[in-house]
This record gives structure tokens, sequence and C-alpha cells, in this order.
């Protein structure tokens, strides 16, 4: 079963209902139905992603990984990251309150700067950690390029490896600029060499995001989130 079910889906957001429905055949079809997982959601402010946020892509994305939060976890709340330079800020993006809700908090915050994953990496971890949670998570990390800062990055996402913490990164832009080099090889990073299991995807969707379809992004969005979960059992590190 889900952690929400579709009449309390209904009832609280009713413009999801379509989505959630979605994400739950992409659950079923990884075999992942009845999971039970947090599920964050960690946005790129740098400059080059105005347009992303004026034209209404962020705050689909956000309605998605929402959609799919109510199948994995019944609190209702996916907590919303957004990074530029620094950590530029965070909430909670809740169902029944998220209607115009990443509009309005990206517009409260101010300058747009450029990239640097780790920061916001290290807001994740320390989130998770305070909530005692002793259930796995999904980050689902969006960006249109790579960081400023790859040795951080790469990193900060080594020793992560040893928390249950899945890294789904997803790139917004043009699929053939040299931008997304860097998240190819942090995708491929040898494990156990490296990292003590391989913690992290990395899926493209493409210059206009908001038009790839949702069946595609939620099976993409949980591709890898299987195989890492069998192996972070054998390693001891989802319970």
């Amino acid at each position: 079963m889900s952690a929400m079910s579709l009449v309390k889906v209904q009832e609280r957001a009713p413009d999801l209902v379509s989505l959630y429905k979605t994400a739950g055949d992409s659950l079923r079809g990884r075999g992942l139905e009845g999971m039970r997982a947090a599920v964050y959601l960690v946005l790129d402010r740098s400059g080059s992603m105005r347009p992303y946020y004026r034209d209404g892509t962020m705050q689909h994305l956000a309605d998605q990984v929402l959609s799919l939060s109510a199948h994995l976890d019944d609190d209702g709340i996916v907590p919303v990251v957004f990074f530029s330079t620094d950590v530029d800020g965070s909430a909670d993006l809740k169902l029944g309150g998220h209607r115009g809700r990443v509009h309005q908090l990206h517009a409260n915050l101010g300058h747009m700067g450029r990239t640097n994953y780790h920061w916001a990496m290290d807001q994740v971890i320390d989130h998770y950690l305070d909530s005692g949670s002793r259930e796995p998570a999904l980050v689902v990390f969006q960006t249109d390029g790579g960081p400023t800062s790859k040795l951080a990055a790469e990193r900060y996402l080594c020793k992560a490896a040893r928390l249950p913490l899945f890294w789904q990164f997803v790139g917004f832009g043009d699929p053939d600029s040299s931008e997304f080099t860097f998240l190819r090889k942090l995708d491929a990073l040898d494990a156990p060499a490296r990292r003590i299991v391989d913690n992290a995807a990395f899926f493209h969707a493409g210059k206009t995001p908001k038009s790839t379809g949702d069946r595609r992004l939620f099976d993409q969005l949980l591709r890898e989130f299987p195989s890492w979960l069998a192996a972070a059992r054998a390693a001891g590190i989802v319970q």
C-alpha cells in the first residue's frame, strides 16, 4: 500500500491526482510498491536557471516529486533546499499547500549566484540526521550544470555513501553541453574503491524538462533506486 491513499490525495491536493497515479505505476513497475522512504528536493538557483523558474518548470518538478513522495512517506511533506553559490534557503513543500509555493519561495530568496553542490548536500545530510529517521531517503537533486567546487561535491558524495541517502541528479539544459561532464563522472565513481556503494544516478531531462512525460520522469527518478537499496542493505547501510 502507498503511504498516503488516493482518497487523502483527492481531499488535500486534487490537482495532483493524475501525477499521483502515474507515480504509483512507476513504483509498481520498479517493484517498489509499499516501499517507505523520505524524499528530498534540491533546486538550483544559479543565474542560468532564471527561465525555468519563470515558465513554471520548477514548480512542475516540485509537484511531480511531491506526488511521488505521497506513495513513500505519509507526512505529505518534501523538504526543499535551494542552492546557488551557497544554500539560498530551505522550506517544506506540503501536500495541499504546494500550489505556487516554489515560485513564491524563489521570488523571496533574492540574488541568484553560481553553482556549488556541496553546501546543499550538507544541508540535506544535516536535516536527515537531525530527523532521526531510519528509513532510506531519495534525494532529487536538480541542476543545469556542473559545480564550481567539483572536488568538494565529489568528497561529499563519497562520504555520504555510508548514509541511507540516494542522490538522483536531474539535469536541465542542452544534453550535449560540457556542463554535464562532471555529473556523468560523479555517477560513474568506482564503488567500493571510492565509495562503499554506488549512491547516485544521473538523468538528463533535456532543454524543455516541463515537456518530459510524467511517466518517463518517474521511471528515471526510480531507475537505479532499487539496485542501490539492495547494495545498501547488503552493506548494512539500510536496515
